[in-house]
């Protein structure tokens, strides 16, 4: 997903405070194609990020093939905007 967005993203430190912090429900076919994307998570400011957010995972797919793993394929993933509206996802945060 980094990857696919590299005007949109950032690596290194998490600043504080953040923008805003949506978090996404991804649901993947067998494929690894994106299936559906819920919204977990709304912040209430900055609500514009969401979209971008959404729009990240879908260019950040396919995820390669997943029908080898246990169902339902999906996972969430938590989006950790800067203040210029770039996110890194929480999951490379550890």
């Amino acid at each position: 997903m980094v990857a696919a967005n590299p005007n949109g993203t950032y690596v290194g430190a998490v600043p504080e405070p953040l923008l805003a912090i949506p978090v996404l429900e991804i649901e993947l076919n067998a494929d690894g194609n994106v299936r559906r994307v819920l919204v977990q998570r709304q912040p209430s400011q900055a609500p514009e990020t969401v979209q971008l957010a959404i729009d990240a995972v879908h260019r950040g797919g396919p995820y390669g093939d997943v029908s080898h793993l246990p169902r339902p394929w999906k996972f969430s993933e938590v989006f950790l905007f800067r203040d210029d509206r770039r996110f890194k996802p929480r999951a490379l945060d550890q």
